[in-house]
Order: C-alpha cells, then structure tokens, then sequence
C-alpha cells in the first residue's frame, strides 16, 4: 500500500522558516517526480513546487520562487519543501504528490498526480 506521509508543517511567525518532510512508503518513488501542492479551505488546490525523478529540474509557482526550495533524497524515498521568508499569504494546508508515470519532469497540474499526502498545516502569523 503506497503511502505519503508529510511533517514538519506548523505555525511560524512572518519572516520565519519551516521545512516541510513527505516520506513515501510501499513503493519506490525514485523513477517519479514528485510535486508539492497547498490548498485553503473551499479553495482550489494550488502547485507550489516540483522536481524531476532525477532531482536535476525543478520549477515553482512564481508566488514561492526565491523563496521556497524542493529537493528530494531517492534513499530515504522523502522529498523536502525548505520555506523561508513566509508571510501570511502562504497560510495553507501543504501536500505532496506523486504523478502516475515515471521518468519525466512533473506537472504543475494536480490531475496528473494520483498519490496524495494527507497533508500537513501551515499557518504564518503576521
């Protein structure tokens, strides 16, 4: 049973950093690009970032460009969304996703991808 499992969200004040966690088990993720998305309540869910199988290519949403980082460790099957100066707006639930094939860049389109954390809360204070 393929799960994503995402950590490391919480309440941060404006200016501050938080580094979001999303481990994958069952299945190896190391052919796949994954991708980080966020959604607020009665919202669409929003592309935030993503990163290629390889980890060579990656591309933001210009709302986080400079300001956020995706990376990934294929051994420990985690990719890692590194967030610095937050700011109120960035307030939202954060997931992390999978596409359903593998050796390609990733999509900034949420129906290309068919694995789903559970998500993990983000709240930046002012």
């Amino acid at each position: 049973q393929v799960q994503l499992v995402e950590s490391g969200g919480g309440l941060v004040q404006a200016g501050g950093s938080l580094r979001l966690s999303c481990a994958a088990s069952g299945r190896s993720f190391s052919s796949y690009a994954m991708g980080w998305f966020r959604q607020a309540p009665g919202k669409e869910r929003e592309f935030v970032a993503r990163i290629s199988w390889t980890g060579s290519s990656t591309y933001y949403a210009d709302s986080v460009k400079g300001r956020f980082t995706i990376s990934r460790d294929n051994a420990k099957n985690t990719v890692y969304l590194q967030m610095n100066s937050l700011k109120p707006e960035d307030t939202f639930v954060y997931y992390c996703a999978v596409p359903g094939r593998p050796y390609y860049s990733g999509s900034i389109y949420s129906s290309e991808y068919v694995y789903w954390g559970q998500g993990t809360q983000v709240t930046v204070s002012s």
